[in-house]
């Protein structure tokens, strides 16, 4: 497995330990408590759908709310006659895709 945990030293980008992940989901983690749709194995698999959605919008510098508001309002375009939806048609949609709306992308500081 050496070869596996040597990866930081060969690319800068990977970083040495999970902190960041860490941090990110702590206050999912505390908040759940709270939430009652976790009481299920459907509302936990929800949640955790939602929050990753949340979560990659916000590594890729989006606007959540309006990137969210974006999905919800494009999904419903890509259903078929039986209300399923084609995967293969959704990378306009994906979070680091060059196609988005300018109002989803947050502006950068200078």
């Amino acid at each position: 497995q050496e070869k596996y945990l040597r990866v930081f030293l060969e690319d800068g980008d990977v970083p040495m330990d999970n902190s960041a992940s860490e941090r990110a989901i702590r206050p999912f983690t505390i908040g759940r408590k709270n939430w009652e749709f976790m009481n299920t194995i459907k509302g936990a698999e929800a949640s955790a759908l939602i929050y990753s959605v949340v979560e990659t919008a916000r590594a890729n510098h989006l606007n959540v709310y309006y990137y969210v508001e974006h999905l919800l309002t494009e999904l419903p375009k890509l259903r078929d006659e039986k209300g399923n939806i084609d995967t293969a048609g959704m990378d306009h949609l994906l979070s680091w895709s060059e196609l988005l709306p300018e109002r989803c992308r947050k502006p950068r500081r200078k």
